[in-house]
């Protein structure tokens, strides 16, 4: 899953993983098993990956997912003979930047920046194509 942790003005934040400098990203994950529900696995990831403790229903769910085949140097974190992989895509509003407490040997650094510059950073195509639809999101917000 694919979750883009942001503020009401839309200022995302942004891991870098570690051993690969300028890889940045939203926070990712995958499910622990398979009956896990996702929205309950993006919770667990958002926890793991920032300190960041979500309620239930304080992430969104989007409705929409992107497949695409896995980078080679990443195959080895899921199942044998798994090539692609579908993300899941959530956001989550914490209400102001706040200092995050990263995963150890997962990520080395975060940073927060506006929407824009955000999704520029990101390496990801999925990750950026999501930023970039936050504003339209947020418009169509209740």
């Amino acid at each position: 899953m694919l979750v883009v942790v942001h503020t009401p003005a839309l200022d995302v934040l942004l891991l870098e993983r570690a051993g690969r400098p300028g890889y940045w990203q939203s926070v990712t994950g995958s499910l622990e098993r398979a009956d896990e529900p996702l929205a309950q696995a993006a919770r667990r990831e958002v926890a793991e990956e920032t300190g960041i403790e979500a309620r239930a229903g304080d992430l969104v769910p989007w409705h929409l997912a992107y497949t695409f085949e896995i980078y080679a140097q990443w195959r080895h974190r899921f199942a044998p003979g798994t090539t692609h992989n579908t993300e899941h895509v959530f956001s989550l509003d914490v209400g102001a930047r706040r200092a995050v407490t990263l995963a150890p040997g997962e990520h080395g650094a975060s940073l927060w920046l506006p929407w824009r510059e955000a999704a520029a950073k990101c390496f990801s195509w999925s990750n950026r194509d999501a930023i970039l639809q936050l504003m339209a999101r947020r418009g169509a917000a209740p």
